[in-house]
């Protein structure tokens, strides 16, 4: 247990120290986790032996839900709605499109049966969105047509349909005897029911509940993550579906604590794909990757090259949308973790195949990260699809949450020079504005420019707010009764900090002090430092 609890550690400890590095590199940072994965994997430097289908299988499972919810929670439906009904005839009809397309060539080509191949085509059918939104985010793709939001709801909405094909196609290998037009229908319509009911109930629950603990809220949709998965698929419908429906309407409503949610999810869909693909490249064993590399590559091939840009131009060109689009949308569509995760289902049901298809279907996540996804924004330019006039920000919910404004309080006691003065007369900077005046607690005023501020009044002010950048950072220091600079004077303190650092600011009580160099730094007060790197 101790053993395995390092090794967890180590891995996040390791990968998190690793990812500030790893974004600037050209090639997608999941790809470089999955190598590393590799690294520590059997056939690698530390050699950990690790080849459990069925715990990789529930760890990726879970940390899919979260991804899948957040995939839903974070797209900005009212940028996707121009393109949704596009989106969504891509991740369903566009789906068995190109399952159908892959299947059919690596039956003629690779001569496996019509219903293995085709089971090979559907497991590799949808679209990554993890790869998908990290590229859009990190490589800043502003995207003309809307195709950025286009992209993220079609990648965050199809893996439910590859994962139905897939059930469809491991029951007919068992030989169940199952109703392939029924197994759709509960899984589509017990998914859309679940999901629904799950958001709106949530939704209902957060507005009316005031939980007693802090972030209870946060942890309240934590569960309701789960459940939005769990319930339905107990009834066999379809979790991913439910998980992700559920993500967009909640993400479109209202609700308290909202800001802190986007922030926890971010941070934990980030956590769950850094770990799912380090997990994966540890449970692969590169010894055997030789022997289905060459039909690993053909399949990826047919995928990327005809398969995909096929369904992509028979579902888009109807729309009347442009060569150039399509052929961007055909490219943005990496493999990824999704995939790998039902090539482990379809491993752990037990089905002979005439090759190992979870070998397979990691060697063409590999290249498809490794080709599409560095080469993504390359092929945006070249395609001349980049629009500097558009902020792919905006097609997250989170972007809403980002708007640099920060509200700040100001107490007006009898002597300060505010007091008695009208707001037009404080000469407040043009990015500053009063929003809001209480006084006496319960009145509360909305300030004109007539308005007189009197002895007592509360300010609300509003201002854009300073927000750390990649090399400038601020951080706050209390001094205590044993900390290095309590009673020194600034020009003294540069021998007690770090290379880089700066004292911008002395908070002593209700008192902002801007320090000069024969300013004393006392105990009680909190420094603010500027970090320059």
């Amino acid at each position: 247990m101790e053993t395995t609890l390092f090794l967890f550690g180590g891995i996040i400890v390791l990968c998190m120290l690793l990812n500030r590095y790893i974004d600037k590199l050209p090639t997608p940072s999941l790809l470089i986790f999955i190598l590393l994965g590799m690294l520590f994997g059997e056939n690698g430097l530390f050699k950990i032996q690790f080849d459990n289908y069925q715990i990789a299988n529930d760890i990726c499972t879970f940390a899919l839900i979260f991804i899948m919810f957040y995939g839903g929670f974070g797209t900005n439906i009212r940028e996707a709605k121009p393109v949704i009904v596009h989106s969504v005839l891509l991740s369903t009809i566009g789906v068995a499109l190109t399952a159908g397309i892959t299947g059919a060539l690596i039956h003629f080509i690779l001569g496996l049966s019509w219903i293995e191949a085709l089971l090979f085509g559907s497991v590799i059918a949808s679209t990554d969105a993890a790869s998908v939104f990290t590229l859009l985010r990190t490589r800043n793709l502003n995207l003309k047509y809307n195709t950025a939001s286009l992209l993220e709801v079609e990648s965050g909405s199809n893996d439910p349909m590859s994962y139905m094909l897939t059930v469809v196609f491991v029951s007919a290998l068992l030989g169940s005897d199952v109703s392939v037009p029924l197994m759709l229908f509960k899984q589509i319509s017990i998914g859309i029911l679940f999901g629904v009911a799950i958001a709106y109930g949530a939704a209902a629950i957060l507005r009316r509940v005031n939980f007693s603990m802090a972030q209870g809220g946060t942890i309240f949709l934590v569960g309701v993550s789960i459940l939005a998965y769990a319930l339905p698929t107990i009834f066999e419908g379809n979790g991913y579906l439910s998980a992700y429906l559920s993500g967009i309407l909640l993400g479109k409503m209202y609700f308290p604590g909202k800001r802190d949610l986007t922030r926890f999810y971010d941070v934990i869909t980030n956590l769950a794909q850094v770990m799912v693909f380090f997990l994966l490249g540890l449970l692969v064993t590169p010894a055997d990757l030789p022997n289905t590399f060459i039909p690993a590559l053909i399949i990826m091939l047919i995928l990327t090259f005809i398969a995909r840009p096929l369904s992509v131009y028979g579902v888009l060109r109807p729309f009347s949308c442009n060569l150039p689009q399509i052929a961007l949308v055909s490219w943005a569509g990496l493999r990824g973790v999704a995939s790998i995760v039902f090539s482990i289902y379809v491993v752990l049901a037990g089905i002979p195949l005439t090759y190992n298809i979870f070998d397979i279907v990691f060697c063409i996540v590999i290249l498809s990260m490794a080709l599409q996804g560095t080469l993504l924004p390359k092929m945006s330019s070249l395609l001349n699809m980049i629009d500097d006039n558009v902020d792919v920000r905006k097609t997250f919910n989170f972007y809403q949450e980002e708007i640099n404004i920060n509200f700040n309080r100001v107490e007006v006691p009898e002597t300060h020079p505010w007091a008695h003065q009208r707001i037009r007369d404080l000469g407040m900077p043009p990015e500053t504005l009063i929003v809001l005046i209480i006084r006496n607690k319960n009145n509360f005023i909305a300030p004109s420019g007539n308005t007189e501020v009197l002895p007592g009044d509360r300010l609300v002010i509003a201002s854009k707010k300073f927000e750390n950048r990649a090399n400038l950072s601020l951080r706050e220091v209390p001094i205590t009764s044993d900390h290095n600079l309590k009673d020194k004077q600034l020009k003294d303190a540069s021998q007690y900090l770090n290379e880089g650092e700066l004292i911008v600011l002395v908070q002593r009580g209700n008192e902002n002090i801007i320090p000069a160099g024969n300013t004393l730094i006392l105990e009680g007060d909190t420094i603010v430092v500027a970090q320059f790197e």
